[in-house]
């Protein structure tokens, strides 16, 4: 009796363990990004990922307020300041106050000051944008480069998506880890994590 016992308790410890862990990988999928139309809307590359998130390049004043209608309410700017000065015909952040949407503006780049540099900051403020998002957001740079990068970093190390179908996703979008690096020989995906990923692409010799 004693024995029979003992194996109850040796399956039911496991079943019990399970149901309190964390949910794997699959309860955390991410859905494939979804390519649209960037004429007259994106410099270069535009796509959801589900039904919340959009990544792209440098938007036009009629995607923000085509976006807008479609509820997007927050905007998040990967762009360097000097950058916003160069192929933007109009203010976006006053564009996006007049459109009562949320801007938040995140200047990243490679081997740039400390305050810009690509960094886990950058995750960190990029997930509390989301959290208190209160519809659906817009997550961009120029041509959707670093914002493939940013995202790749945010689906490991806050979604606990596996790296690499992390990069999967973020290869369909514009991730183009295969030919471009930072001055320090570093993908901007292992900037943004703080850590080296030895499958992430590299160049080739």
């Amino acid at each position: 009796m004693r024995r029979f016992v003992t194996s109850l308790v040796a399956l039911a410890v496991p079943a019990i363990l399970a149901a309190q862990a964390p949910q794997g990988a699959a309860a955390q999928a991410i859905p494939a990004p979804t390519r649209v139309d960037t004429t007259g809307m994106f410099l270069a590359v535009g796509a959801w990922v589900g039904d919340r998130i959009i990544i792209s390049g440098q938007p036009t004043e009629k995607a923000l307020r085509e976006l807008r209608a479609q509820g997007v309410t927050t905007v998040v700017n990967l762009r360097m300041p000097e950058e916003m000065t160069n192929l933007v015909k109009f203010d976006e952040a006053a564009l996006l106050k007049e459109l009562g949407m949320k801007y938040v503006h995140l200047p990243s780049r490679g081997g740039g000051s400390p305050e810009s540099a690509y960094s886990p900051k950058h995750v960190a403020a990029f997930t509390q944008a989301l959290k208190e998002a209160d519809g659906k957001v817009l997550l961009h740079c120029t041509i959707a480069w670093r914002a493939s990068h940013l995202w790749a970093a945010y689906l490991i190390q806050e979604k606990g998506v596996p790296v690499e179908e992390a990069l999967t996703n973020a290869r369909a979008i514009n991730l183009m880890d295969d030919h471009r690096m930072g001055p320090n020989g570093r993908q901007p995906v292992e900037d943004f994590l703080g850590r080296s990923l030895p499958m992430v692409g590299r160049p080739k010799q």
